[in-house]
């Protein structure tokens, strides 16, 4: 399934791509005014992407359709997980990549980034893409299907830099949520940078600083 996606570039010739996917019952235009705050101007022009979730009904939520990456089963998060959904999502956004890569962005030029549930899915997408990539930055999110990633995850980002940053008073995807998610990949080998914020589930100054920076070294 196509996805609806806002395109924004800082300059002609863009020398990378970040691709960013919003949280649940949010959509593409949820994070283009903190894009806007990052200066990145010493890597070059960036062409950054916001493709929006399809509307799906949220278990968690009633059954009400909202934009979503994948259904929401239960408030742990992972005892039961929509695996079938999330990967009609990798399928999706493996088309934007893809087509990225057709337009002449190489992969390790190509950074994944979310919140919540879509830094969820830069984890989950990110680290089974068969090519390197410049980064993988998770938002206030976790890491799904935590006990397949070793198995699903691609040789070829086994050394993928991962910037992960919570809230530690996040009440939606609760601190322990995100440790244990850290736990489990630098267990696996991957370098994570973790940040953390006194925030709830959301976004800081500080946050936005500390992913510019993690951008700039990875898209040198």
């Amino acid at each position: 399934m196509s996805l609806q996606i806002i395109e924004a570039q800082t300059g002609e010739n863009p020398v990378a791509t970040i691709l960013i996917m919003h949280g649940l019952g949010a959509d593409g235009r949820d994070f283009v005014p903190i894009a806007e705050q990052l200066d990145l101007s010493g890597v070059g022009p960036v062409r950054f992407l916001f493709p929006s979730a399809p509307h799906l009904p949220v278990t968690i939520n009633g059954g009400y359709s909202m934009p979503a990456w994948y259904d929401i089963l239960g408030a742990d998060l992972v005892s039961r997980q929509d695996e079938a959904g999330m990967r009609q999502t990798r399928t999706s956004i493996e088309e934007i990549i893809a087509n990225e890569k057709s337009r002449g962005m190489a992969a390790n030029r190509i950074v994944l980034a979310g919140f919540s549930q879509g830094g969820a899915m830069a984890l989950m997408i990110g680290l089974r893409h068969a090519e390197r990539l410049a980064g993988i930055a998770d938002l206030s999110g976790y890491l799904p299907l935590a006990e397949k990633t070793a198995g699903d995850a691609s040789p070829a980002n086994q050394d993928v830099p991962i910037f992960m940053a919570h809230g530690s008073r996040d009440g939606v995807v609760a601190l322990p949520r995100a440790t244990a998610s850290r736990d489990a990949l630098t267990t696996l080998g991957y370098p994570v940078e973790w940040h953390e914020y006194p925030m709830e589930h959301s976004v800081c100054p500080q946050e936005v600083g500390d992913l510019e920076q993690w951008l700039l070294r990875v898209l040198a």
